[in-house]
């Protein structure tokens, strides 16, 4: 089960401000799913960037959980968003950041993300010393775990050819996880309390993508192996 911790109140927080832009609303206005996974990689970001740690490490994502706040609300178009976040635990080769999105004092989204380092050759890799230096006072000593349910297709799923093109690609040669938000915003239409997506495995330039999909998930699979999986509760 996901757990969303709340900030140790210790430790490393870091905070940005995000505006909704157009090209991440829809047509009524309000903050599309993609447009929510962008803001929480940029605050990843910019907070890694803020620390000044140098590695030849990437950090590419494995798992997040959005869901919307008790008695929050999507965000909307121009809104100014205060986007804080922590680190809530990690594992051997794996660390966990949490993240709150807020407008105006109000919290209106929550967001926990495993995130995995992976060396130059794309290989996972354990975490390094100077990690904890910065980070480890926030996660309290906390544990995660970096394991992920297999993923299986349901019977019965609906199948959509879903095209890859240039713009979806990202620096180590991946379909970005923002990209991949995008696939799910294309066959989650409804408004959404709580959506999370598993990655599996890469999903890379020249593969052929299909989208398997049955009311409360979906299916990104690459010659018939899954890639991607999501779930989501309206």
């Amino acid at each position: 089960m996901i757990e969303f911790v709340e900030a140790s109140g210790r430790g490393r927080q870091f905070s940005g401000q995000f505006r909704v832009r157009l090209g991440d609303a829809d047509e009524s206005g309000v903050i599309r799913l993609d447009g929510v996974a962008r803001v929480l990689q940029d605050v990843a970001t910019d907070d890694w960037e803020e620390t000044g740690l140098e590695s030849t490490d990437t950090w590419v994502v494995r798992r997040t959980s959005i869901r919307v706040a008790d008695g929050g609300r999507w965000p909307r178009y121009k809104e100014v968003l205060t986007v804080t976040t922590w680190c809530g635990g990690a594992g051997a080769a794996w660390a966990e950041r949490r993240t709150n999105i807020s407008s105006g004092g109000e919290l209106l989204v929550e967001a926990v993300a495993l995130w995995v380092p992976v060396d130059p050759t794309g290989h996972p890799v354990r975490i390094k010393p100077a990690f904890y230096d910065v980070y480890g006072e926030a996660l309290q000593g906390r544990k995660v775990s970096g394991r992920v349910p297999a993923p299986a297709v349901a019977d019965g799923a609906l199948l959509v050819a879903w095209p890859l093109r240039r713009a979806d690609l990202d620096i180590v040669g991946h379909v970005n996880n923002a990209a991949v938000w995008q696939a799910v915003t294309e066959i989650v239409t409804s408004r959404v309390s709580w959506v999370s997506v598993i990655h599996h495995g890469a999903v890379e330039s020249g593969h052929d993508v299909k989208i398997a999909h049955v009311p409360g998930s979906l299916w990104m699979l690459v010659d018939g192996e899954v890639r991607v999986s999501a779930q989501y509760t309206e």
